[in-house]
């Protein structure tokens, strides 16, 4: 059962349900898989060795179909820990990184204003659709149609038109709530609309209920968008455009598509991809992923190919960071030529964005392409501003293993891209023999996993002539024993490269040149002292 109390707490943990993931915080207890659309684990508060404990990430509740236990993130919480509910939801305030609110019963006569915002939100929708359809608001129609909206589009969305006179100001008397909803602004004399001459998008909450409008500019003025303003039931940062039509189809879908506008959102979703949204105007927060991250942590980031389309694709990439799972798809698609999702759409079809969506690149590279693109990573300088850049990027990741990942994935791409085909620039090359298996799948194997000692013997490695993209045996060895075995290697090489001269030089001496004699002497010490070396690397 879900928890009761006498206060009334609906906003604060309304945050932490959209916040946490019912998955992870279950997950962290008990074994979870996923069979289907539920994930499925031993019920925790039962023994069981078949698995009848069902987790419903959509819903947000769990249920175990052995011994009846019901609830959401809270009591889930409660029960598992022997918590009472107001040490629940600290504890998970605590993990969703949100400061715990007053604990004060919530005042009736707040509850009946937004109550009250509600309903005149309602109510200017209302309004807003019927002038669409009047003389008024022929050009908006004229203007919708134009971009493909049919009159069941028009009706799903409840697309309308904000007149350029005040009527939303003139046809109600509650002046206060109307400033409170932002549909309406103080003048010097009265009222005014905050909204005219706009194609006017209702703004829904997660629940269905208009709480906000954005309106379009029809004449080619800029601000293109305006929005609501933030109010007591609308905030911009947490609302995610389209959300309450794509939720059913994100989890059937298992992805969440993203694109910059809400026409585009609006003719993704009737052309084949009902599973996408916008944001309102704003770039991406941390709260708009977390929202969507309770369906799926699987995002396609679908963007604009300009300059302005890279930049907010760079700010997704710092947010979703953070949320990153084993579990996690993270995608970046962009539209070229100039055009955006909407365009693609009316002019190649639900296949040409099919195209789009299906050859979006995942997360690594998009960074790996970022790095290389916004340095110059054919300088010492770029290479380390660049490396620094990725760096950077993985330190948001919070699970440990899957950062761990991330830095042997890029250890390897920036030996094997922008180091391994640098060869020295030696005077003189040494000519060495070939070789063998062994040796080769060792180094391959050194290389791979210790990038950084890689970089360090980078000199003596290209001689080597190896293709470091080879497959090797599986080694075990640690990051010393690794060192150890190229400096042995190095070692053996020298000795090699001294047995050579010194023979050269006694074919010399045996023809009758005296000088090569003292040669060797010299030679026949330096032989001495590497070999030395070489003991002692045995015997560490």
């Amino acid at each position: 059962m879900a928890p009761t109390n006498k206060y009334n707490y609906s906003n604060f943990t309304d945050e932490l349900r959209a916040r946490l993931s019912l998955v992870d915080v279950i997950g962290r207890r008990i074994p979870l898989n996923k069979k289907g659309q539920n994930y499925w684990g031993c019920c925790p508060f039962h023994n069981e060795k078949t698995p009848s404990f069902s987790v419903n990430e959509e819903k947000g509740f769990y249920h175990c179909f052995g011994c009846g236990e019901h609830g959401d993130i809270i009591s889930f919480t409660m029960k598992i820990n022997n918590m009472d509910f107001k040490s629940a939801i600290t504890e998970l305030a605590n993990q969703a990184g949100l400061k715990m609110p007053d604990y004060k019963p919530r005042d009736p006569k707040v509850i009946e204003r937004e109550e009250s915002l509600f309903d005149i939100c309602e109510k200017a929708a209302q309004i807003y659709s019927e002038k669409l359809f009047t003389p008024d608001g022929a050009h908006a129609l004229e203007y919708v149609r134009k971009r493909g909206f049919t009159d069941d589009m028009i009706k799903k969305y409840r697309i309308g038109y904000a007149p350029k006179n005040n009527i939303i100001a003139n046809k109600f008397s509650t002046s206060k709530l109307l400033i409170d909803s932002g549909l309406c602004r103080h003048g010097e004399f009265n009222l005014y609309d905050f909204f005219r001459d706009k194609l006017m998008f209702p703004i829904f909450n997660a629940k269905g209920k208009i709480v906000a409008f954005s309106g379009r500019s029809l004449d080619g003025s800029e601000p293109k968008y305006i929005n609501t303003p933030d109010t007591d039931i609308f905030h911009k940062r947490q609302t995610i455009f389209g959300f309450n039509f794509a939720r059913d189809a994100i989890h059937r879908a298992n992805r969440t598509i993203i694109v910059e506008g809400q026409i585009d959102a609006i003719k993704m979703q009737v052309n084949g991809f009902p599973e996408t949204v916008a944001p309102l105007g704003t770039a991406l927060t941390e709260d708009h992923i977390a929202l969507l991250c309770k369906s799926n942590r699987n995002i396609t980031f679908c963007f604009d190919g300009d300059n302005a389309g890279r930049k907010a694709a760079g700010r997704a990439c710092d947010i979703i960071m953070g949320f990153l799972r084993d579990t996690s798809d993270i995608k970046f698609a962009f539209v070229t030529g100039g055009k955006d999702p909407d365009e693609i759409l009316n002019s190649g079809g639900t296949d040409a964005m099919k195209k789009i969506i299906d050859n979006a690149i995942p997360l690594v590279d998009f960074l790996w392409q970022t790095a290389n693109s916004d340095f110059i990573v054919s300088t010492p300088g770029g290479r380390v501003q660049a490396e620094k850049f990725i760096r950077k990027k993985i330190e948001k990741i919070v699970d440990d293993d899957l950062k761990k990942e991330f830095d042997k994935e890029f250890n390897n791409r920036i030996f094997n891209n922008w180091h391994k085909f640098k060869r020295p620039n030696l005077s003189v090359q040494i000519k060495l023999p070939d070789i063998n298996n062994v040796e080769k799948n060792t180094i391959v194997y050194i290389v791979n996993s210790f990038p950084e000692l890689a970089e360090q013997y980078i000199e003596f490695l290209s001689t080597l002539n190896i293709n470091f993209d080879g497959v090797y045996s599986d080694l075990k060895l640690d990051k010393k024993s690794a060192e150890k075995y190229i400096i042995s290697l190095k070692i053996q090489r020298y000795l090699d490269k001294l047995k050579l001269t010194k023979k050269d030089l006694t074919d010399k001496y045996l023809a009758g040149d005296e000088d090569a004699k003292s040669q060797i002497k010299e030679i026949d010490k330096e032989i001495t002292k590497t070999l030395e070396k070489q003991n002692l690397l045995l015997i560490e």
